[in-house]
């Protein structure tokens, strides 16, 4: 039977000195609320010092308040009222301050750990944004967002649980241990020979889960990871028929997890009776060794009752120390896989001291771009154009000529690998990225809408823009009447990834967000490739005013674009085989000759048609215009 270990990444090892030195990058982020550490150590200390009170008030209660003498053969007990109240006083404040102070030593832990976690969460979020586009392109998304999520928890637990109580133990126990050496140091050492056997049992244990444990966060994002790709693609999944084979992956890479869990899950339930064990054994070997030396009046009984409450206070966290430890390879498995995104270090870095035009136009260069995403594998070479204000470049060629990778490299989401893009002639990379991206619009083939209202997809670019400003952009997309005739207009939630609109309905609302944006260089990527003829012409007739200078870059299999444009460059394998307007690469042949016979040439009847519905459309009512137009709203 074959699992999934096969399709988790491979299992790392930490030994010791790495995972004290992960978690010392990860207590850095703890480094700015030292006052909260500080407050939790003393709560600690306070803690631990009132759990260590209360055995040996209760020892000077039995040995002093209430002592035991023989007379005439007879054991006599004599009570000392006063000294019981004040005893009795004394161990109900060492309890209230015990609890006291462990409520503020919880509170302040968890404060601290809560803050650290969100502190990472918003580190983690914004390293992804600064990222290139090369580094989300080979990203999970799985994977991502099990450690901002998962990882992150697993790092707040320790912070919060594992290092403070971890604390608190070392602290009790070496307290206790001092004491019992004062008091009775055999017995305190035959009594911690078996907290050592439960030490060591404790790291046994924790070395036996730690690869165990890196298996199950694997396995958590690869769980999450086979998720999202399949409620990303449900779509996909349901038309091919295909829901048994995803539920059998899903199946597999639950089954690895439940595996992996269960195995962590045996190894701690055989754990924990043995532990009882030993402590059970402490217990024993202190009534016998203790008991005898009462009766030899080496040992008082306060003292032997001590040494039992010691052991009872010291049960919980000695029984705990394997889980408090097993926490410390944990944190770290966690804390590396962190630290994968935030070390992360993006391509394209901006440059602190660029400074922009002040009046952008909008002016491209591509002066002997090549570029690669893998140095083996070039995808462009020797591109060499110039785009003026004001003019429309169509890219055609056949798929994967590298159209969107040429107009990706304008606004920086990948930079050059040779060669130079300017802007103004100022080359892109000594522009600041934010600026640069303010004058470049882009109105992409995948048209991604967020769950929000159509107001707030539309402004994204511009949340300040005015309901107004936001109509007028709507309206030059040819999207202003469809969102009208909605129940609640603007103010309508777009569902995940807008699933219900259509196609053609998203493109226009792509186009009212780039519009808004007011932009020096449009690019538009194959954008009207969801919408029919008679919608295509509305929108090029609106944004035919709107296009007059500024640069416009569109990547399409329209004729329409094709006819109207200033240049056309044909690419093939990477390179520009072809440069010119269409009647002269007609009359030239060529690779713009034959796409144009295989997809061109059928559209000059369907664009004739729609520039008849066009001129019904200018002359006829709002209904009659809709009519025309094919519904298209």
């Amino acid at each position: 039977m074959t699992t999934l270990s096969s399709q988790v990444a491979p299992q790392r090892r930490y030994q010791l000195p790495t995972s004290i030195l992960i978690l010392g990058r990860v207590m850095r982020f703890a480094l700015p609320y030292w006052k909260g550490l500080t407050v939790t150590a003393v709560a600690i200390l306070a803690a631990a010092g009132f759990a260590i009170a209360t055995p040996v008030l209760l020892r000077w209660a039995i040995d002093i308040a209430i002592s035991t003498e023989i007379v005439e053969g007879e054991t006599v007990i004599a009570i000392t009222g006063w000294l019981v109240l004040v005893a009795g006083l004394a161990l109900v404040g060492a309890a209230v301050l015990r609890g006291t102070s462990m409520f503020v030593q919880r509170y302040l832990a968890e404060w601290v750990g809560q803050t650290v976690a969100y502190d990472l969460r918003n580190a983690i979020y914004q390293r992804l944004q600064t990222l290139s586009f090369r580094y989300h392109d080979g990203a999970e998304t799985g994977q991502i967002m099990v450690r901002a999520t998962q990882d992150v928890e697993v790092v707040r637990m320790f912070i919060n649980f594992g290092g403070v109580q971890l604390t608190f133990t070392l602290v009790l126990g070496i307290g206790t241990l001092v004491i019992m050496l004062l008091i009775n140091w055999p017995l305190a050492l035959m009594v911690w020979g078996i907290m050592i056997l439960i030490a060591a049992r404790s790291a046994f244990v924790a070395r036996r889960l730690r690869p165990i444990w890196n298996d199950v966060q694997e396995s958590q994002a690869q769980l999450g990871t086979v998720l999202q790709e399949a409620l990303s693609g449900i779509r996909v999944v349901k038309a091919f028929g295909r829901s048994e084979f995803e539920g059998l992956k899903f199946g597999r890479a639950a089954g690895w997890l439940q595996q992996r869990s269960y195995d962590a899950s045996m190894v701690q339930a055989v754990n924990m009776p043995l532990m009882t064990m030993l402590g059970a054994a402490a217990i024993v070997l202190t009534i016998w060794y203790g008991g005898r030396e009462v009766v030899n009046g080496n040992f008082t009984v306060g003292e032997l009752t001590m040494f039992l409450m010691f052991l009872t206070v010291l049960q919980m966290p000695i029984r705990g120390l394997g889980w408090m430890v097993m926490m410390v390879p944990r944190a770290a498995t966690a804390g590396v896989r962190i630290f994968e995104i935030l070390d992360q270090e993006s391509e394209v870095q901006d440059n602190p001291e660029a400074v922009a035009p002040e009046h952008p136009q909008g002016h491209i260069k591509f002066e002997q771009v090549g570029f690669a995403y893998d140095p083996r594998s070039p995808v462009l070479g020797n591109i060499d154009f110039e785009a003026k204000p004001g003019e429309l470049i169509a890219l055609l060629g056949l798929t994967g000529s590298g159209k969107t990778t040429v107009v990706n490299l304008i606004p920086r989401f990948y930079d050059v690998s040779t060669g130079r893009v300017t802007f103004d002639d100022q080359d892109v990379r000594e522009w600041p990225l934010e600026a640069l991206r303010q004058q470049v619009a882009i109105v992409q083939q995948e048209v991604f809408l967020f769950a929000a209202t159509l107001k707030e997809n539309i402004a994204y670019g511009r949340p300040d823009a005015t309901d107004e400003e936001i109509e007028a952009a709507a309206k030059l997309a040819r999207i202003h009447n469809f969102i009208n005739r909605l129940p609640e207009q603007y103010d309508t939630w777009v569902g995940e990834r807008g699933a219900n609109f259509s196609g053609g309905q998203k493109q226009r609302i792509a186009i009212a967000r780039a519009l808004l944006m007011d932009p020096r260089v449009l690019i538009f990527d194959d954008s009207t490739s969801s919408v029919d003829a008679a919608t295509e012409f509305e929108i090029q007739q609106a944004m035919a005013a709107l296009m007059r200078g500024r640069t416009t870059f569109v990547i399409a299999h329209r004729l329409r674009s094709l006819r109207e444009a200033d240049q056309i460059l044909v690419l093939d394998q990477g390179r520009i085989v072809q440069r010119g307007k269409h009647d002269e690469l007609l009359a030239e042949g060529g690779l713009y000759r034959e796409i144009y016979e295989l997809e061109l040439r059928d559209q000059e009847s369907a664009q004739a048609q729609a520039d008849e519905s066009g001129e019904l459309a200018e002359t006829a009512g709002p209904t009659e215009a809709a009519a025309a137009a094919g519904g298209s709203g």
